[in-house]
């Protein structure tokens, strides 16, 4: 693996089950890339993910994200991968029994933290980087679907992540939080971090350019470098 590659799969197969869903994949993913997924539903894409996050098993191939190996992963090293890599769902994914604070504190505990002012600064931190700051308090129901949104992509980053995993995260959200959400998942990989988004959105793509993965026909292309940026 190169000094600035922070994915890199040689000769891998995805299976779902025991279906093979993509084949053959030679891929190096750099840090402070932004790439975007696109292919049709059921092209691979999202099982493409979890076999990054190590939610599918890797069986056949070579494959290093965040220099773990996937090929012998042991299951007690897949909470160490995971801190290296934030994953943001369509559909949020919040915790409606508590207030935003107590949702990202949940996930802080689940991985390790336990100073009170240590999760109190990293919380706050978090929220003001994606422009929630004052939103603690508030119960999910009480968000609209960005703020949400945002919610969720503050709970991505507070383990610092190199990689960031979006699975159509403007999925549920209108055209002008769309907009707003990409900037927010763009400024992220300036910062020197991975941002893999799967989407439909050709608009957001053009807007927002890439570097573009196709998912078809079990396998997985580069049409070309980039959609170009509209004039």
């Amino acid at each position: 693996m190169s000094d600035s590659a922070i994915i890199e799969l040689k000769n891998v197969s995805v299976y779902h089950h025991k279906h093979l869903v993509l084949s053959n994949l030679n891929l190096e993913i750099n840090k402070g890339e932004m790439i975007y997924l696109v292919g049709k539903n059921g092209s691979g894409k999202s099982s493409f993910l979890k076999t990054l996050y190590a939610e599918l098993k890797l069986k056949e191939g070579e494959g290093k994200v965040a220099e773990f190996n996937l090929s012998n992963l042991k299951r007690k090293k897949v909470p160490f991968l995971r801190r290296k890599i934030g994953v943001v769902f369509q559909d949020f994914q919040l915790l409606s029994d508590r207030n935003i604070f107590d949702n990202l504190k949940f996930v802080m505990k689940a991985t390790g933290w336990k100073g009170k002012k240590e999760i109190t600064e990293g919380i706050n931190n978090v929220l003001d980087i994606v422009g929630i700051g004052s939103k603690g308090f508030k119960m999910p129901h009480e968000l609209s679907g960005g703020q949400q949104q945002r919610v969720a992509i503050a709970r991505a980053l507070i383990n610092d992540p190199e990689i960031i995993l979006a699975d159509e995260p403007t999925g549920n959200l209108d055209p002008e939080t769309s907009i707003e959400i990409m900037k927010l998942l763009v400024n992220i990989s300036k910062n020197n971090k991975a941002v893999i988004v799967a989407t439909h959105d050709y608009e957001l793509m053009r807007k927002f350019p890439g570097r573009i993965l196709q998912f078809e026909k079990e396998t997985i292309t580069e049409p070309q470098p980039t959609i170009p940026r509209e004039a």
